[in-house]
């Protein structure tokens, strides 16, 4: 069974920064692709990253610039670092795992305000 564990959210002011880790109960984390996703209240979830398994990665033009998406293989686990936050990047934001099919985890709050 696959299972997705999300944390390193929370509350902080914009230009702030926060990392999310995103932890994989399976070794086929090492050669699926990885995606950060995020949803806002009343919006769709949309990709904001994503890391296949030779290291490539894509990003959401609203955090180009901003959030690095990154894995370690050696620990099943895919990061976001977010810099540089701003309110409009408040959202729940989750972790998939691409391999065949999609799965996700349960997600984790980010809020930024001042």
């Amino acid at each position: 069974q696959v299972q997705l564990v999300e944390s390193g959210g929370g509350r902080v002011q914009p230009g702030e920064s926060l990392r999310l880790s995103c932890v994989v109960s399976t070794n086929i984390f090492r050669i699926a692709t990885m995606a950060w996703h995020r949803q806002a209240p009343g919006k769709q979830r949309d990709m904001v990253a994503r890391i296949t398994r030779y290291g490539t990665t894509t990003y959401a033009d609203s955090v180009k610039g901003r959030f690095t998406i990154s894995r370690d293989n050696a620990k099943n686990t895919v990061y976001l670092q977010m810099n540089g936050l701003k309110p409009e990047d408040t959202a729940v934001y989750y972790c998939n795992l691409i391999f065949g099919q999609d799965y996700w985890g349960q997600g984790t709050q980010v809020t930024v305000s001042s």
